[in-house]
């Protein structure tokens, strides 16, 4: 196993899973070790975020649910009629917020489209538990579904798209039982990108994560999206670096293998040279790999041929 921070002469433990004892285990759950310019990274986000607002002219605050935190930010498309992008920001489910993920704002309202970021709870103040994170979200793009006239949207054509915790959320996302669960149509969505998540929680119950996420059986079953593949009705993106951890690489590319064996139209992509941090930054460029990707996405199906 290679990395950086790694410990030379360290005497390897027993497997925990797979091939890696703890502590290798531990690391590949830790992106902090395998991107050592995250810092930089995350105040160069925060920089961009907020050039977008200063150009676009800020964005609409709105309430999808009674707490505090419930609320979105909208940059609203010039004409009616746009199709509407949905951000789920990433942070090891711990921190993060809509304000540090607005830098997208700009090529997807360039490209006519609804941008909107979403705020959530998180987990250290959810008691440790993911449900109210991902009930959050699904009731957040619920919501958009219901409202979207209300700020000339359509509300046929919504894309959502997550990075790091925010892929495992938007995996949920995807893969919801709208129907029976909050009484929407389960094609309410009509593509999704999520890139460098995490889809089954069996092994990073394993890790150190278990430190500050109570993960119990239920979660881990309930929570993990490559299990629920067959509640997947839109095409999708699995996009991730390959200059992660092997574990957010094998994460990924088991997810894209499963849901093309299931028949279910999906495309993998290989960042090569960025890591777990760099990679999100792409979205914001729409000739960067998850700008490119996105647009793609929205205007196009897997075979070429023009959405109607």
């Amino acid at each position: 196993m290679s990395g950086q921070g790694e410990q030379a002469g360290r005497v390897k433990g027993s497997p925990v899973f797979m091939d890696y004892d703890q502590v290798e285990l531990d690391r590949c759950y830790d992106q902090s070790n395998w991107s050592p310019n995250q810092a930089i990274v995350h105040s160069r986000s925060e920089i961009n975020s907020a050039g977008a607002r200063e150009r676009l002219g800020g964005a609409i605050r709105l309430s999808y649910g009674p707490t505090e935190i419930e609320k979105l930010d909208l940059f609203k498309a010039k004409q009616p009629g746009a199709p509407i992008m949905i951000y789920v920001h990433g942070g090891a489910w711990r921190s993060g917020s809509s304000s540090r993920c607005h830098a997208p704002a700009e090529l997807f309202h360039g490209a006519g489209v609804n941008f909107i970021a979403l705020d959530f709870i998180n987990v250290d103040e959810a008691g440790g538990s993911l449900f109210p994170m991902i009930d959050q979200v699904r009731r957040a793009v619920a919501w958009v579904w219901s409202n979207a006239a209300s700020f000339d949207a359509d509300p046929e054509r919504i894309y959502v798209f997550g990075h790091s915790s925010g892929a495992h959320l938007t995996g949920n996302i995807l893969t919801t039982d709208w129907e029976g669960q909050y009484g929407v149509p389960n094609t309410i969505l009509k593509g999704g990108v999520v890139c460098s998540g995490m889809y089954e929680l069996a092994p990073v119950r394993l890790s150190a994560r278990s430190k500050y996420v109570n993960f119990t059986d239920e979660m881990v079953e309930q929570l993990s999206s490559i299990r629920h593949i067959d509640r997947l009705h839109c095409p999708i993106v699995v996009a991730y670096g390959d200059c992660e951890s092997p574990e957010f690489q094998r994460q990924s590319r088991e997810f894209g293998q499963a849901v093309e064996k299931a028949g279910k139209p999906v495309k993998t992509i290989v960042a090569r040279g960025y890591n777990h941090f760099e990679i999100a930054e792409t979205l914001s460029n729409p000739y960067g790999i998850l700008g490119r990707a996105s647009l793609k996405l929205m205007r196009r199906d897997f075979k070429g041929e023009p959405r109607t």
